[in-house]
């Protein structure tokens, strides 16, 4: 029988180690703040949600994308689009796909309690006092006020997002094309809110994937 010739040595860290002036990049995710655990979901969305009069919307996206950084302005519009078309409530679904991305099923079931416990119960102590004075037209003029503060800042989260669609495949001008329709359809001609996006949704992803087809 041949002699059987020994293996080659494996290759040393130094021949792995690439040359200087050409280290690889960092990777960015790496570095990003995350939820340290199912608890830390818990308790940030409860706060959270203790801010959210009138509507989550722009206090998710202070909180997660400015202030903890656990999600880029691109993903946050991207996953909150996601949130808006699966069917529940849209910062529910957000809660789940945050919590779920990081800790499971755990953190999923972490994020939807600490977004609904605390609200559920403020809610619960406001109907009591509401049923005791619903009459008084104080009250009623505040929650006009809050009504419109609520407004206010929806549209203010709105205009914070618009800059992110300069990235859009389809382009900067097509994008404002189709907020420009949706906003006519739901706001002005009071088009259900099912049916948009039947139509432009899907037609403005049937067209992304377009572009972006290799």
């Amino acid at each position: 029988m041949p002699p059987v010739s020994p293996l080659p040595p494996p290759p040393s860290s130094d021949a792995v180690r690439p040359a200087p002036g050409h280290e690889l990049p960092p990777d960015p995710a790496s570095d990003r703040p995350r939820p340290s655990s199912p608890g830390d979901l818990f308790v940030s969305f409860t706060l959270l949600a203790l801010q959210g009069f009138g509507g989550v919307l722009a206090v998710v996206q202070r909180e997660l994308v400015e202030k903890k950084r656990w999600l880029t302005p691109d993903e946050f519009l991207e996953d909150w689009a996601v949130a808006q078309v699966l069917p529940g409530p849209n910062v529910v679904n957000l809660a789940v796909m945050i919590g779920d991305r990081h800790f499971g099923i755990r953190g999923a079931a972490a994020a939807v309690a600490g977004l609904l416990s605390a609200p559920l119960l403020v809610v619960m102590v406001l109907a009591v006092l509401y049923a005791h004075h619903a009459g008084d037209p104080r009250v009623a003029g505040a929650l006009r006020g809050m009504g419109a503060i609520a407004g206010g800042v929806i549209a203010a989260t709105g205009f914070k997002l618009v800059p992110q669609l300069r990235r859009n495949p389809l382009g900067f001008p097509v994008c404002l094309a189709i907020v420009a329709s949706v906003f006519a359809a739901i706001a002005l001609a009071r088009v259900p809110l099912g049916w948009v996006l039947l139509t432009v949704g899907i037609g403005a992803c049937v067209a992304t994937w377009r572009k972006i087809e290799p």
